[in-house]
Order: structure tokens, then C-alpha cells, then sequence
């Protein structure tokens, strides 16, 4: 059996699979090589950057799974894969720990000026006064919009923190955690610092945007760590720059990279920006590789 892994897995996941007798082929290619090459191979592994389509699912006539390491799935036609009885499997659970620690970290970032005061200091600047009205998490309300997975690794560093935690998700109607769960527009009103842990679904109006701006507080904090396009970024921008939001945490961007169309929120004095590495620690890649190998292997052997 073959499986091809295009975007990349650890070693420690590649190992498991070829233990088990899988021959392993790790390439990068084209849309259009990826079309030709399909064909050869039981199973495909992906990050964000491959696209499996409907055409790709149609030439891989021999597939029997497509993995994605991480959670969002929005790169592959998946609807169109369970038509054809091709099971897609993913890592939700494998990089919860390091996405919510790199939530927190956002939130530390924007309170606290450290992505402007080091780069002031790094030119010879002492922005000390500057700087004086930093806000503590201690205290404040924290808005979850999704409470899943990732969502619930967030809240609870936040209340290590000393915050108190809303929470909106559609799905989810009890927890054990001292969490109380709203409606979205409740976690909007009420909401110091509002974290996103939403998928992007094709179709359906952008999470938060013009409208959901309305609905906050003055002087919120947004932090996206979840999927680009789950904010609208140009209601962002203007929320930021009118003063409605104070600032924002993004990871996560609706281009990736990011074009020139971006620039102003990344260059945003109020903006703590990272390019996509939630998920980039070295226990969530292992932890990815193991979890991600071992739904492979379950499905192709079946």
C-alpha cells in the first residue's frame, strides 16, 4: 500500500506508517501533477496548502482515505468524498494545546504592547511612557465563539488567569467547566476579549463581521486563532481604526500568504500578527503525526 504525503508529517507519524508495511512517498506537487499521480496511491495526507477537489477524489481511484494534519478540512471536497465512500480524517484534538496558548499569547501581546514597544527598542527607543496604560486579563470577560475542542483549552488557561469565560457554540449545551454558555449575541454584548474557535463553512455568512462589530463593547479585544475569512477583514480594520475594536491577536488570514490587500491590518499598531503557526509547536506536530498515521492505517486496512 502507498500513501502519499504532500504537505509534510513528522517523522515520528511517517515511521508509524511505514512499520506497519505502507510505503511512504513524500513529494510536493502540482495541481496538475497531484491529477496525474493520484491514481497510484490508497491514501493521501495533507496540511493547508494541497487541495483535494472533486477532480482529484475522481483520479485517485484507488483511494481509500484523505488525511488532513489539523482541524479545518475546508481544502478538501468532503462532501464529495463521502459520495464516493472515502472517509476524511483529521487531527482535531492533536494541536488544541498550542493553538489556545498561542491565543493567550495574543491576548498578552496586544495589552501589553509587545509587538510595537520591541521593535521601538530595537531602534534605540524607550517607549516607557508610551506604553503606561497597559489592562490586565485578570478581571475580564472572555467571549469563546466555538467551544470545542481548542475552544475549552483556551477557556481553561483563561480561568488560570483569573478571567470569567462566555461561551457560544451551537453544538454544545452543558459543561462541567465554570464556563457559562450564551447565545452568540450575548457573548458579544458582554465580552472584554472575544476568541475565535470557529470552522469557516462554505456558503454561510462570515461569523463576525460589520454587524457583529455593532453588537460588542467598545474597546473589545478580537483574537483569531481559527480560520481566515471567519472575521470580515476589512469591518476589522474599520473597527480598529474608529476605536470600536482596541486591538487584535490574528494568526489566521483569509490569504495566505498574506497580499497587499492585508497590509493595513497587519501593519496596525494595534494588531499582534503571526503567519499562521498555531498549530507549529514541536509536541502538536508529533502529536498530529501519531494521530493522523493511525487513522490512516484504520482505514486503509479495513
Amino acid at each position: 500500500m502507498k500513501v502519499l504525503v504532500s504537505d509534510g508529517i513528522e517523522k515520528v507519524g511517517s515511521d508509524l506508517l511505514k512499520a506497519a508495511g505502507v510505503e511512504v512517498v513524500e513529494k510536493k506537487l502540482s495541481p496538475d501533477e497531484l491529477l496525474k499521480d493520484i491514481c497510484n496511491y490508497e491514501a493521501i495526507i495533507v496540511r493547508s496548502a494541497t487541495k483535494v477537489t472533486k477532480e482529484v477524489i475522481d483520479a485517485g481511484t484507488k483511494l481509500k482515505a484523505i488525511g488532513r494534519g489539523g482541524v479545518g478540512i475546508d481544502n478538501i471536497d468532503s462532501a464529495y468524498a463521502a459520495t464516493k465512500g472515502i472517509p476524511v480524517l483529521n487531527t482535531p484534538g492533536a494541536s488544541s494545546i498550542s493553538v489556545a496558548e498561542l491565543a493567550i499569547a495574543h491576548m498578552f501581546a496586544v495589552v501589553r504592547f509587545l509587538n510595537t514597544s520591541s521593535m521601538q527598542m530595537r531602534k534605540g527607543e524607550w517607549p516607557k511612557k508610551e506604553y503606561a496604560a497597559g489592562l490586565e486579563l485578570t478581571g475580564k470577560t472572555l467571549g469563546v465563539l466555538g467551544f470545542g475542542n481548542i475552544g475549552r483549552e483556551t477557556a481553561k488557561r483563561a480561568l488560570g488567569l483569573g478571567m470569567k469565560i462566555v461561551a457560544f457554540d451551537p453544538f454544545v449545551n452543558t459543561t462541567d467547566m465554570d464556563v457559562k454558555l450564551c447565545t452568540k449575541d450575548e457573548v458579544l454584548a458582554q465580552s472584554d476579549f472575544i476568541t475565535l474557535h470557529l470552522p469557516l463553512i462554505k456558503g454561510e455568512p462570515v461569523p463576525v463581521g460589520t454587524p457583529e462589530f455593532a453588537k460588542m463593547k467598545d474597546g473589545v479585544i478580537i483574537i483569531n486563532c481559527a480560520r481566515g475569512g471567519v472575521v470580515d477583514e476589512v469591518a476589522l480594520l474599520n473597527a480598529l481604526n474608529s476605536g470600536k475594536v482596541l486591538g487584535a491577536g490574528i494568526d489566521v488570514w483569509t490569504n495566505e500568504p498574506a497580499t497587499d490587500a492585508q497590509v493595513g491590518l497587519i501593519n496596525h499598531p494595534r494588531v499582534s500578527a503571526t503567519p499562521h503557526i498555531g498549530a507549529s509547536t514541536n509536541e502538536a506536530q508529533d502529536r498530529i503525526g501519531i494521530e493522523i498515521a493511525e487513522k490512516i492505517l484504520d482505514a486503509i486496512k479495513k
